[in-house]
């Protein structure tokens, strides 16, 4: 007897951990994450940040033990950003061969080789003293087409440093067309272009304006980062950027942009990453830090919807963590078949 209720319960397969385990429609992979990293220059021990617990400015040597560390988890990408001690106004920093980001991308390089994709983000935020993505004409607007020149040299320089990919995030128009012409005129036709293709205008980018010191001198980076109200200039942002030779488009955030990311997965062929930003990562920390919630479940709930939405690789600053959390399972989905090396 079924006292009246449908002979289908989906309740039935929600029982035990192992039966949700078997009927779960999104899995999350160590693989698919990618930890972005922070290296300044002139520092001689890590520097904690502030607004976001457990999220460090590296030295050069750290870094490369936090990269032998999260390579050795199964991460699959670090994302560069690197701080410089001296910037100026047209980020000289960013391309100098013996500059902070160039030196830490050879220690990767080095250090890890192949065994986790190098990416390196490509802006000048970082790099500038007034903290825009790119060079300001007199009036302080950011400019377009003298911006994207800068772009494409700092791309050789990364390439040449050893970046597996670059990720052009300033969201000029054109740029990723510029970086891959300059790429591949400099024989790194096999660097790859992850391009930061629907970046918003976000209110969750503070906690990362601290760690990498670019937060802008004056005004605001709304003349050419998205309006989070616009979905449909989202898909046409990528699809420029598809055309003008991306191999990887990006969503961000992610939390907030969970419907973006759907569309944009939905929109193309292409490998869509996500990046869950500094903002999400410190609500979450802070409120756990409080009691509110429940830290680790929170952490693998907001990865697995940005996930379900769309995404195949994700950026987050709790990626070594979480992949050491799944590695025991990696293991044995990756363990040869019996009689195979």
């Amino acid at each position: 007897m079924n006292a009246g209720y449908p002979i289908g319960r989906p309740r039935r397969l929600r029982r035990t951990p192992a039966l949700r385990a078997l009927v779960a429609e999104t899995s999350l992979r160590p693989g698919q994450l990618v930890l972005p990293v922070f290296v300044k220059e002139g520092i001689s021990e890590p520097h904690p940040v502030g607004s976001m617990p457990g999220v460090v400015q590296h030295t050069r040597d750290s870094l490369r033990k936090a990269a032998a560390e999260a390579a050795a988890a199964g991460v699959g990408g670090l994302m560069v950003f690197g701080i410089p001690s001296v910037k100026d106004g047209r980020g000289s920093a960013a391309d100098d061969p013996a500059g902070i980001t160039a030196l830490a991308l050879a220690d990767l390089r080095a250090e890890i080789g192949d065994a986790c994709v190098i990416m390196a983000d490509l802006c000048l935020c970082e790099y500038t003293d007034h903290g825009h993505c790119g060079l300001l004409t007199e009036s302080g607007y950011v400019s377009n087409d003298a911006t994207v020149e800068r772009y494409a040299a700092i791309a050789v320089a990364q390439a040449r440093a050893g970046a597996h990919l670059v990720a052009p995030s300033g969201m000029m128009d054109g740029q990723v067309a510029a970086i891959r012409t300059a790429l591949d005129d400099a024989g790194h036709e096999d660097v790859g272009v992850c391009a930061y293709s629907a970046k918003y205008a976000s209110a969750f980018y503070g906690p990362f304006r601290e760690a990498a010191e670019g937060a802008p001198a004056f005004g605001d980076r709304a003349s050419h980062q998205q309006d989070p109200a616009n979905v449909v200039e989202a898909l046409r942002e990528v699809a420029l950027d598809i055309d003008e030779g991306a191999d990887m488009v990006m969503v961000k955030p992610a939390l907030a942009y969970l419907d973006v990311i759907r569309r944009v997965a939905d929109a193309v062929s292409l490998p869509v990453a996500a990046y869950q930003v500094s903002g999400e990562f410190a609500m979450v920390e802070a409120a756990a830090a409080n009691g509110w919630l429940d830290r680790d479940r929170a952490i693998m709930e907001t990865l697995t919807a940005i996930r379900r939405a769309g995404a195949g690789v994700i950026l987050t600053y709790w990626a070594a963590e979480v992949a050491r959390r799944l590695e025991p399972l990696s293991r044995f989905l990756r363990r040869p078949e019996p009689g195979q090396p």
